[in-house]
């Protein structure tokens, strides 16, 4: 079998639906939209949650709680393995130098190194937070780890 000579099954294919073409084609007249009113417009569409303007669901309902996803702190996590894959001759690791080899995003400076993977060169990594493990294996290496 090739693929100049694959088919469709019978039935796969369907006309495309043509509305507003006549009392003929089966969908004229109103186009499958109904009688008149806002959803028959052009445009016409009711947002989700609306009730036909009786008190919604949503407001009557207390809303209780706080929600810390305006106020959160975007932390980029680099395990030690993925420092060891770093060029030979960087000696330096900070935010910037992650994001030029494509290991964080551009904008991201908050960093935390966690303690996946092992490191064997002795690197001075600089990043916000450390985890214990990560920093064992780092000084263990020879290198440093600094908080800042």
């Amino acid at each position: 079998m090739k693929l100049h000579e694959l088919k469709n099954v019978v039935g796969a294919v369907h006309r495309k639906k043509r509305v507003g073409c006549g009392e003929g084609g089966g969908h004229g007249k109103t186009s499958g939209r109904g009688g008149k009113g806002q959803t028959a417009r052009s445009g016409g569409s009711i947002r989700p949650g609306f009730e036909g303007g009786q008190m919604p669901l949503y407001r009557k309902l207390p809303h209780r709680g706080f929600n810390n996803y305006n106020h959160r702190t975007e932390v980029a996590v680099i395990n030690v393995g993925a420092l060891a894959d770093l060029d030979a001759k960087i000696t330096e690791v900070n935010a910037e130098v992650l994001a030029a080899n494509g290991l964080i995003r551009g904008g991201e400076l908050v960093v935390k190194i966690l303690g996946d993977g092992e490191v064997s060169r002795a690197l001075k990594v600089t990043a916000a937070k450390f985890t214990e493990s990560a920093k064992a294996k780092i000084e263990k290496a020879g290198g440093q780890a600094i908080v800042g």
